[in-house]
């Protein structure tokens, strides 16, 4: 009953007895409470730390204890010392953290903006921001496959997010299809009522969160560099735009993509077609699709055949040309 002053029960068992028969020595409790000497002097030393007992005047080998209404009020006010303490540590703790947030937080004059560093920092800002999602995530998600070290960690999180009628859009590349893990996982968004699109290429990754907040990598190329956070009404309301126009054009992920003109060539390629045609390489071409460099030449090529061409320039003017892309 007392542990929650700081006593076990062993040392509450010591501390009634020696109320009971206060003119009894340490052999006495052992005998009574048919306890062993060290027990009953470790109960004793616990005891004296909470100054419940003390050596007796008359008898310095014996211990004297302490009156049980004077014990009681010094016990609570040792408790009222340690939970003014503990509150005084809280409200530190709480205006140092403002300081904190306050130290690497920048806002500019209207809305406020700040930047993630890494790619650490940027999951630990969408973590807590998820739990604020309300009706509606849109994504982006270039990079071509996910690992399955990201998508089986991503589940959670998602389930959580459909289970509280959040509404949740994501769009792929194109190259994810030729991915079964991908594939499994959009599948399984679908089911829990997520919807999931590809499209050929994507601008940039970027998270838009209740259309009132933008995450956007700061380097399309490598976007572990970290991102930028956009809590303002009008950029942001671009990006949704932008976003919506990249969601009309890109296939739902579980039907056949369609072909993107007479002459049978996929969005995949006409988007290759694209890249090449404005002077990417082929390096590039890949990072844009999520594919390696070697399938870019491949589809590249294919292209060409396809075409009749002979190099890259004639095959954009040929293309141009065709109505293919536009010049």
């Amino acid at each position: 009953m007392l542990d929650v002053l700081g006593m076990d029960a062993t040392a509450e068992v010591v501390y009634r007895e020696m109320l009971a028969h206060p003119r009894g020595g340490v052999a006495d409790l052992t005998h009574r409470l048919r306890l062993d000497e060290q027990t009953v002097r470790a109960a004793l030393d616990t005891l004296g730390e909470l100054a419940l007992v003390s050596h007796s005047r008359e008898d310095p080998q014996n211990y004297h204890a302490v009156d049980p209404h004077v014990a009681a009020e010094m016990l609570l006010a040792r408790h009222r010392s340690e939970l003014a303490a503990q509150q005084q540590r809280l409200e530190e703790a709480q205006i140092a953290a403002v300081q904190l947030k306050a130290e690497f937080t920048r806002e500019s004059t209207n809305d406020e903006l700040h930047h993630l560093t890494g790619i650490d920092g940027v999951r630990d800002y969408l973590a807590a921001l998820y739990d604020e999602v309300e009706c509606e995530l849109l994504t982006f998600a270039p990079g071509g496959a996910q690992t399955k070290a990201n998508l089986r960690s991503s589940r959670p999180l998602a389930e959580d997010l459909l289970s509280r009628g959040v509404r949740m859009r994501t769009v792929y590349l194109e190259s994810v299809r030729n991915d079964s893990g991908t594939v499994a996982h959009a599948q399984w968004l679908a089911s829990r009522g997520g919807r999931v699109r590809t499209a050929p290429s994507l601008p940039n990754r970027m998270i838009l969160c209740d259309r009132r907040i933008a995450v956007v990598a700061t380097d399309s190329e490598d976007t572990s560099v970290g991102a930028v956070v956009l809590r303002t009404a009008g950029v942001v309301s671009s990006l949704c735009a932008l976003f919506e126009h990249v969601w009309e054009s890109a296939q739902p992920l579980g039907s056949t993509a369609q072909h993107a003109d007479a002459e049978s060539l996929d969005p995949l390629q006409v988007e290759v077609l694209r890249l090449l045609s404005l002077g990417h390489t082929d390096d590039y071409v890949a990072t844009r699709l999520g594919v390696s460099a070697r399938t870019a030449r491949r589809i590249a090529t294919k292209i060409m055949e396809h075409l009749g061409t002979r190099s890259r320039f004639q095959t954009g003017v040929h293309a141009a040309a065709r109505g293919l892309i536009r010049p």
